[in-house]
């Protein structure tokens, strides 16, 4: 089965060491790297239930909030397919997300950004894939923000994802930027990826038929986990 699939491109993802992503630095291996078959029960073991969402769990602009409340900032919506090394459609994938605030913070104990805290936005949802492999999610314009990766550097504006399988050892994860943002080729954690094609798959695409007039601007983020064009993620090179 495994011989089927389609070969590996070392050079789509970015090396370990990336000098100008300043903690790749400390993070990046030094000793040859060793190959650790997975066990049975990471390939068979259940990592979630799919009766375990809630209603609000993909509205993040709600999710969060006070009764009768929402999240401040621009209304987006991100739809797109999970899709296979061969284009098929892939269900059943849970979708998870996190991002900062339309001001730019995160939700988190550690955050030292300056930025205001919406009390009414949480940053995080969740979603299931359909039949044919679709999400969608309403969210806020995350904005972007300063890091101490060197003097004056900011994160262009990102969406954190995560895929999950239906075995605990098929979890894949990745970001997402937005369509003309002059922070992305100034972005060292971006600019370490050394195929130019490989980042435009990491950037949501402007949907204007699918946006709401006076409401909501849609994007459209397709993801692949696997192949010649697959999606660049940061825990598992070979996709799943």
């Amino acid at each position: 089965m495994s011989a089927a699939l389609p070969p590996r491109d070392r050079d789509w993802h970015p090396p370990a060491l990336a000098p100008d992503y300043k903690s790749s630095r400390l993070r990046a291996p030094t000793q040859k790297l060793l190959r650790l078959p997975s066990t049975i029960s990471e390939e068979t073991g259940p990592v979630f239930g799919h009766d375990t969402l809630g209603p609000l769990d993909a509205d993040l602009i709600t999710n969060f909030a006070a009764s009768g409340e929402m999240a401040l900032g621009p209304r987006r919506c991100i739809r797109g397919t999970v899709r296979d090394q061969n284009g098929r459609p892939v269900a059943g994938v849970l979708v998870e997300v996190w991002q900062a605030n339309a001001a730019g913070r995160y939700r988190h104990v550690n955050e030292g950004y300056l930025a205001p805290l919406d009390p009414n936005f949480g940053g995080c949802g969740r979603m299931i894939t359909d039949a044919e492999g679709a999400y969608q999610f309403m969210t806020v314009q995350p904005a972007a923000y300063p890091w101490p990766n060197a003097p004056n550097a900011w994160r262009p504006a990102h969406i954190h994802f995560s895929l999950s399988g239906p075995a605990f050892g098929q979890r894949l994860i990745t970001q997402m930027y937005f369509e003309g943002d002059p922070l992305i080729p100034l972005c060292p954690i971006v600019q370490a990826i050394p195929s130019g094609k490989a980042v435009e798959q990491l950037v949501a695409r402007l949907d204007m038929p699918h946006s709401e007039s006076m409401d909501y601007l849609t994007y459209r983020f397709d993801i692949t986990l696997r192949g010649g064009v697959q999606t660049p993620f940061e825990n598992k090179m070979e996709g799943m």
